[in-house]
């Protein structure tokens, strides 16, 4: 028995990296998965690799930063399955380690579309259907970039949001069958920060928020690591936890 069965697992963010790791997981232990993305052909190759395991998966193409698309994410997972246990809230952007005075109008409410209010619109809609169930599971991604504001301030900003969010709706839900808990991935190899990627990052503000760390050796979380630590929190093994925060960096920001 997988630790997932007859679970139907809402995943953003599903078609790379953490997500993507997070839904065959998710899959191999038994949960029908709903994926979700900008991108098609990313989409389709998770799912094409889920069901060659022998999992089960289907996918949607949307635009979470506009209310339409969270909309489409909940519907059609409900439409595809019938219901919704878990909804991991994956999906995000980095803002480029942009300081204050770097920062436009426009890039701050780009990010904090995607990196909060889609995190609060997706919440609200799985809830509904969390309610009718009696029961649910929602994983929220946060950052120890949120954890310890060790990034731009609108990326820090918006997942110091998400724990407020996530400890918010675990108050409201709490002894009601429905948990809320986040995760705070350190570094952890995805396209968010390939070398390509953070070549166009504020270097100035990088180093700044360098000094913060502590100065030791220690290898980057993988993505399994991740996906493993959102895995107890969507299973019945953690039903008596919710609220929590975890951090997920080898322990980079003790």
């Amino acid at each position: 028995m997988g630790r997932l069965d007859g679970k139907v697992a809402l995943i953003t963010g599903s078609g790379v990296g953490i997500g993507a790791c997070t839904a065959k997981l998710f899959a191999k232990e038994g949960a029908s998965v709903m994926l979700c993305a900008r991108r098609e052909n990313t989409l389709q190759q998770v799912k094409q690799e889920i069901e060659a395991a022998g999992g089960k998966a289907a996918y949607v193409v949307v635009d979470l930063a506009t209310a339409e698309g969270c909309t489409k994410a909940i519907d059609s997972t409900v439409a595809q399955y019938g219901r919704i246990d878990v909804l991991v809230n994956n999906a995000g952007i980095a803002d480029k380690h942009r300081s204050t005075k770097n920062t436009t109008d426009e890039w701050w409410e780009y990010v904090l579309a995607i990196n909060q209010t889609a995190v609060f619109r997706l919440c609200r809609g799985a809830l509904v259907h969390m309610e009718k169930q009696g029961k649910g599971s929602i994983v929220n991604v946060s950052s120890i970039g949120g954890y310890r504001s060790l990034a731009g301030i609108a990326y820090s900003a918006t997942k110091k949001a998400v724990m407020s969010i996530t400890e918010n709706i675990a108050i409201q839900y709490a002894g009601r069958g429905i948990r809320c808990n986040a995760i705070c991935p350190g570094p952890t190899p995805t396209e968010l920060n390939t070398p390509e990627n953070l070549a166009t990052f504020d270097q100035e503000m990088m180093q700044l928020t360098a000094r913060q760390f502590a100065v030791m050796e220690l290898p980057e979380t993988e993505n399994i690591d991740q996906a493993y630590a959102m895995l107890f929190f969507a299973c019945d093994e953690s039903k008596g936890v919710t609220g929590q925060i975890m951090v997920v960096d080898n322990g980079m920001t003790l």
